[in-house]
């Protein structure tokens, strides 16, 4: 498949198509499966940039029982998942949504396989999130793209989003390459392999001119390669900003694209792919947490509730607004900057994390969405957790990455300390006064963890009970590969609460059919991915819980818009 000889449309005129799909990261998931069943389709995104958050993250998406897993030996399947989910989401979301995400899961799959280059794997060891609950499984559910030549899109590659972190060698890094490389040192035998594997499969394919990424970058590229191999227009800059309505159905939009006006009508449907409010702040304040102050999402710039709003006001009903895919993360050194992702460090020895008192106050280890939900639960009850420190060793320090940039035995970066978001110090009352926190306090966290960390048993938050917290433990430290005391020179690095995108939106249906309050359809309005709310509640179930949805759902709405009559226009 060659794309250099194509180029995005970068300009639109009135026109009518079958599906407009508002947004290009998962949304173009739906365009692909609506293309292969003979719908016109039209894409359009609001940045400059395609991608959406799927180019910025992991890449990984979590649907059970796929041919993926069952071609590589997983013995998942529907019924076991179906008792997953039953025990996690309860009634926080309408069962029929998340078992119509269980049962077209595979055929979504097959889609994507035939309408795109890219090629899956299974993440086997990759444990969903909550693997001891009944149908949970600890070798997980979790798949990812391979490594993928981003030059396949040609003179197009300039119009796709760049990922958060530009590595200054060329290796395309899996998440499953990524427990193993944090190892480096503890496991050499199992990650230099993989770290030569990846140094020359980028450097081979540089040669030949080749430009391999991976992750999220390998996902959003490899959808949008089948986009422009199908011929299906992405347009950038071109912003929805009104959803055209005729006797109670939309029949159409209103785009902006470069200060020009563009009415774009609609014979099956409206497609909203937008993301959630991840940068409106506002909307954050209101139906989050008045403390969300800064704004520190890794979602999309574009991602502002623009169309959930729009949504409302034809009366769409919303749901699980306090919702998000939460992340802790490194405070960023000052305004504006990015904060840097925090996954494997909370779970690795040698480390513990403390609130504004000094005190532990949560498992380090547990899936970053139910950290924030535990950090925003403390506020509720009106004990806020407050400014949180990662606290580690110097043996922690020699044997880990950290922030998925410092190498093991590398200093701290000079500007975290000029900023003040790292300390360090030769003891543990000396460290608490660096950081401003009581010292008697911290010094109690000190040694309570410590007394733990040596009997291998987290009797406070059952740090390392879980098969996901040993996941990115260290399997070299026993009996808990999770736990180990802190000795020696100590540093603090400051947490923030971060996301990777908010999860509350539009209610919808199975077929992806924005509802009302009163629950009936807005019939041409489809909701997919972070602009519909959570088909999971409340509960994140494994890695790829926030892309499985979009790509799923992308191809329930495609069928659905398909098998309705069209609209005369």
């Amino acid at each position: 498949m060659d794309n250099s000889n194509k180029s995005e449309a970068t300009l639109i005129n009135d026109m009518t198509v079958d599906l407009l799909v508002v947004g290009s990261g998962t949304g173009l998931s739906a365009a692909l499966a609506g293309n292969e069943i003979g719908l016109k389709s039209l894409v359009i995104e609001k940045t400059a940039h395609v991608g959406g958050s799927t180019a910025l993250s992991g890449g990984a998406f979590w649907i059970p029982a796929n041919p993926i897993l069952k071609a590589e030996g997983s013995n998942d399947h529907l019924e076991k998942a179906e008792q997953y989910l039953d025990t996690l989401v309860k009634d926080d979301a309408p069962r029929d949504r998340w078992k119509s995400f269980l049962v077209q899961g595979s055929a979504a799959v097959e889609m994507l396989q035939r309408t795109t280059p890219m090629k899956f794997f299974w993440s086997k060891g990759y444990s969903d999130y909550h693997p001891e609950e009944p149908g949970g499984d600890a070798e997980g559910r979790t798949c990812e793209c391979r490594p993928f030549n981003i030059k396949r899109l040609g003179k197009d590659l300039s119009n796709f989003r760049p990922g958060l972190m530009a590595s200054s060698l060329p290796m395309p890094v899996t998440g499953y390459d990524y427990k193993w490389m944090n190892l480096m040192m503890r496991k050499p035998l199992k990650a230099f392999p993989i770290i030569f594997k990846r140094l020359l499969q980028g450097v081979g394919g540089m040669l030949l001119g080749k430009k391999l990424v991976a992750g999220g970058q390998a996902l959003a590229a490899g959808l949008y390669a089948g986009a422009l191999e199908a011929d299906i227009p992405v347009v950038t800059n071109a912003e929805l900003v009104e959803l055209i309505v005729d006797e109670k159905r939309v029949t159409g939009a209103v785009v902006e694209q470069n200060g020009r006006r563009i009415s774009i009508k609609v014979t099956r449907g409206v497609v909203l792919a937008a993301g959630g409010f991840d940068h409106n702040m506002p909307m954050r304040q209101r139906y989050q947490s008045e403390s969300l102050v800064d704004d520190l999402s890794f979602g999309a710039e574009g991602n502002t509730g623009d169309a959930i709003e729009l949504s409302q006001e034809m009366g769409a009903d919303i749901d699980l607004m306090k919702q998000a895919w939460w992340f802790p993360a490194v405070a960023p050194t000052k305004p504006g900057e990015n904060p840097q992702v925090l996954l494997a460090e909370r779970s690795l020895p040698g480390s513990f994390m403390v609130n504004s008192k000094g005190q532990r106050f949560i498992n380090e280890a547990i899936n970053y969405m139910s950290f924030g939900q535990k950090v925003l639960e403390y506020e509720e009850k009106g004990n806020p957790v407050g400014d949180m420190w990662l606290v580690f060793d110097q043996t922690y320090r020699n044997r880990y990455l950290l922030a998925g940039s410092v190498f093991p035995r590398s200093p701290l970066p000079d500007e975290w300390y000029e900023a003040g978001i790292a300390h360090s110090a030769d003891s543990p009352a000396a460290l608490a006064k660096s950081m401003g926190l009581p010292e008697k306090d911290f010094m109690d966290s000190f040694n309570r963890f410590n007394q733990m960390a040596e009997e291998g048993k987290d009797k406070d938050f059952q740090r390392g009970e879980s098969a996901y917290d040993r996941y990115y433990g260290d399997p070299t430290i026993k009996p808990n590969p999770n736990l180990l005391p802190l000795k020696g020179k100590l540093y603090a690095v400051k947490v923030v609460l971060s996301d990777l995108g908010t999860c509350g939106g539009l209610v919808a249906d199975e077929h992806g059919r924005v509802l009302r309050e009163d629950k009936s359809v807005i019939e041409g309005l489809y909701a997919i991915g972070n602009t519909a709310a959570n088909i999971f509640g409340k509960t994140y179930p494994g890695a790829g819980g926030t892309i499985c949805q979009g790509l799923v759902y992308g191809y329930i709405v495609a069928q659905h818009a398909a098998a309705k009559e069209s609209v005369s226009t």
